[in-house]
């Protein structure tokens, strides 16, 4: 989740780790609290700048072991479980690199630490032939995955079997291996907790995984409870509201052709890309879902991203999709409005115009 443009990411794994080392303190310090969630003391610890949300820490473990670690004083008990779970599911469908979570417990992620690198064209290009990979993974449902985690698996979403198997072999050397997870991979389940930033997400009760029903579902569980909590802080002009409001009620206008529930990364602003110096980019700080694939990419154009030309290029030689250009206000409208929500009004007339926008195609 971005803050204004130009701020840095809410995550830090990509932060520069300078800056003198500073102990954990107390019972509940970010120290005590990792060596609980590692079984292994911790030698050392530098904290890492970037983080909105989250206090964030590289740490030398006594076991040898460099890690990356996140803390937020007084979060759900099911926060980080959320975002652990989400970089599960994407690492377990062989799609895209994430960075490999070694243990998470509430108020606590501790995951490998990966070394950042210089975004660069064939990094990006490998990135684009990854998305398009992640996204011929088919979701189990609309919106928040299964609980406890799904973990994926190499079924087409809208493209056929053929084209998901296609798609992965154009895709690079699968991520890291995650641990199992119970449940019936693909099967519809009761939702687990998912969070964009600070903000719960709802889903579909029963799960729905119908391929005409993305519209309705983004209406009633994305873009409405958004905009009465962006109405509610006062950051929406009227005018501006009812526009929104229009294009919910006509949405199914507007969203394209049917799409079965893909599993996106759900929150892909570029600051959630990680370049790495190993030469293959990360995908961090993931709301992963039963989403539509389009919205990953929109959103890596909301704010701009090193090489976008070059991501979306390669994208499109496996999974191309015509009249995307029409559709992106729509699917940048969310985030826009949990921005408006959390960031204030300067937010507010972007939503308008990209309701009207959508509406006008």
């Amino acid at each position: 989740m971005a803050g204004m443009p130009g701020e840095r990411p809410l995550s830090a794994e990509a932060a520069d780790p300078s800056g003198p080392p500073v102990p954990g303190t107390g019972r509940s310090g970010p120290a005590e609290q990792v060596a609980a969630a590692t079984g292994s003391a911790v030698r050392a610890v530098r904290p890492l700048s970037g983080g909105d949300i989250c206090d964030a820490y590289r740490m030398e473990l006594a076991d040898g072991r460099t890690v990356f670690a996140k803390t937020l004083a007084g979060a759900p008990a099911d926060f980080f479980r959320a975002e652990a779970a989400g970089l599960r599911a994407l690492a377990a469908t062989g799609a895209v690199a994430v960075p490999r979570v070694l243990a998470v417990r509430a108020g606590v992620l501790v995951l490998e630490f990966v070394r950042a690198g210089a975004p660069d064209a064939a990094q990006a290009e490998r990135l684009g032939r990854e998305l398009a990979a992640l996204h011929c993974s088919a979701a189990p449902q609309w919106g928040n995955l299964p609980g406890p985690c799904w973990p994926g698996q190499a079924a087409a979403a809208g493209a056929g079997a053929g084209a998901a198997r296609a798609a992965r072999t154009a895709a690079a050397a699968a991520a890291p291996a995650a641990p199992e997870t119970p449940g019936t991979p693909g099967a519809p389940g009761p939702a687990g907790p998912c969070y964009l930033g600070p903000l719960p997400l709802s889903a579909p009760y029963p799960p729905d995984a119908d391929p005409a029903g993305w519209p309705v579902f983004h209406a009633e569980h994305r873009l409405l409870p958004a905009l009465r909590l962006a109405v509610d802080r006062g950051a929406m002009a009227r005018g501006d509201a009812r526009v929104v409001e229009e294009l919910c009620a006509r949405i199914e206008e507007v969203a394209g052709p049917p799409q079965p529930p893909a599993l996106i990364h759900g929150d892909l602003w570029h600051g959630n890309v990680m370049w790495s110096a190993d030469g293959r980019g990360r995908l961090i700080d993931p709301a992963a879902q039963g989403g539509h694939p389009e919205t990953d990419l929109a959103l890596l154009e909301l704010f701009g991203c090193p090489y976008l030309e070059r991501i979306l290029a390669a994208y499109a030689e496996i999974r191309p999709l015509p009249g995307r250009e029409r559709r992106r206000p729509l699917h940048q409208l969310h985030h826009l409005l949990v921005h408006a929500a959390l960031f204030g009004a300067g937010y507010g007339a972007q939503c308008g115009a990209a309701a009207r926008a959508a509406l006008t195609g």
